[in-house]
């Protein structure tokens, strides 16, 4: 019994391990590249078990205080200034609250195609820049 006890706990410790080193290299490559940590969340979040529209709307509110973070660290580094910022703030939220609802329109399988789409080509524009 004790042997089961501890077999249990040892897996457990090594899922929270993993959790959590898959949750720092979210935030590395997001605080780095100031975006991205989405890309690398979904496929992380579909690996642990959830469905397309789960793992798209938890990795946004992963990704939330993880920008949140990471924003106000540059904000008293002085590299961002606030006013360029807030030109993208209202039609960023707008953009958000469409995509919010047109989530739920989408199939599991367009979905798939269209993210996948969007890192091909985030991954092109990368390579030629």
């Amino acid at each position: 019994m004790a042997k089961i006890i501890m077999v249990n706990y040892m897996n457990n410790v090594k899922q929270h391990l993993k959790s959590a080193s898959l949750g720092v290299a979210v935030g590395l490559v997001n605080g780095v590249f100031g975006a991205g940590g989405g890309m690398i969340a979904v496929p992380l979040l579909k690996k642990c078990g959830l469905d397309q529209k789960s793992a798209h709307s938890n990795a946004v509110a992963v990704i939330l205080p993880i920008t949140l973070l990471s924003a106000i660290l540059y904000l008293a580094k002085g590299t961002v200034t606030l006013s360029d910022s807030f030109a993208f703030v209202p039609t960023g939220i707008i953009g958000s609250i469409i995509a919010t609802f047109a989530l739920q329109k989408f199939s599991n399988a367009l979905l798939q195609k269209v993210f996948a789409a969007f890192m091909i080509y985030a991954g092109i524009r990368g390579l030629t820049r």
